[in-house]
């Protein structure tokens, strides 16, 4: 476009012509905190009376539909019947998320009840999103599952695909720099820390619908900073990786796999200072 003057016009045209219709983005944040909210009333207003419970719930519903309606022809499934799907799980999914919450309070020393874990925990907040998440993933609903787990990346500094398949009492320590790719598998009681990558090799674009994804086992600990890539490595159930290792293939059960550094040590009399320090 070589007319600054036309600009305007040409990205009204490309707006109305080209891009698929997708949910307000502003909208579908409004949706998952209020959602959030409701599942846990601690987050916002924790008076709210039974009557204010029940109207929210109904609100959430249209509000859900709303989303839904400029994706229809997208949809495998009529709206209002998606809707009643994806709430009747609800109540599930928040089963879930309190055992999670128990589980944090569980691992973690500096933790002192559940409530202080729903309230301040990225790690939490992450894992309750994206639960919330894969369920409209499994429904094949487009770009909405996305962008609520983005928002939650936001917030938080952790990345989870929806499409990834976690099991109960997963535990996120401090949470920052994780990422979690779509076909990732992980097992029951899993405990990742900070700045864990759970990835993919380079792969074609028309190789996206292979498990690109590692699978995690159950009882795995994995460390701060370690990468594990690929779709066919395993980390088999109750090893624990050391912080720093980088895997590309599969690990038995009950493995202990460790990083050597190279950190030297050694005299510092005799050692000039490389730099100049001045502050």
């Amino acid at each position: 476009m070589s007319n600054p003057k036309n600009f305007p016009e040409h990205i009204y045209n490309l707006n109305k012509e080209f891009c698929q219709p997708v949910p307000s983005l502003v909208k579908t944040q409004q949706f998952i905190n209020e959602l959030m909210y409701f599942l846990f009333p601690i987050k916002s207003d924790r008076n709210r009376s039974l009557y204010e419970m029940k109207t929210k719930w109904s609100e959430l519903k249209i509000h859900f539909r709303e989303l839904l309606f400029p994706l229809q022809k997208e949809l495998e499934k009529p709206v209002e019947e998606l809707t009643t799907i994806f709430f009747q799980s609800i109540p599930a999914i928040h089963i879930n998320l309190i055992k999670d919450a128990e589980n944090f309070l569980n691992c973690d020393p500096a933790a002192y009840s559940t409530e202080e874990v729903i309230l301040c925990y990225p790690g939490y907040y992450g894992i309750a999103v994206y639960r919330l998440a894969h369920e409209l993933y499994k429904l094949k609903i487009p770009v909405i599952p996305r962008v609520i787990t983005e928002y939650a990346h936001g917030k938080t500094g952790i990345d989870i695909n929806p499409g990834a398949t976690i099991g109960e009492l997963f535990y996120i320590d401090h949470g920052t720099g994780i990422v979690i790719g779509e076909t990732t598998i992980i097992g029951k009681c899993v405990k990742i820390y900070q700045g864990v990558t759970l990835g993919a090799l380079s792969v074609a674009k028309h190789m996206a619908n292979i498990k690109r994804h590692p699978t995690i086992e159950d009882n795995v600990i994995i460390y701060a900073g370690s990468t594990i890539l690929g779709g066919k490595t395993v980390i088999g159930h109750d090893s624990i990786i050391g912080g720093n290792v980088w895997l590309t293939e599969s690990v038995q059960p009950y493995s202990l796999v460790s990083h050597k550094p190279q950190t030297s040590i050694r005299d510092s009399f005799n050692f000039e200072e490389p730099i100049n320090f001045v502050i």
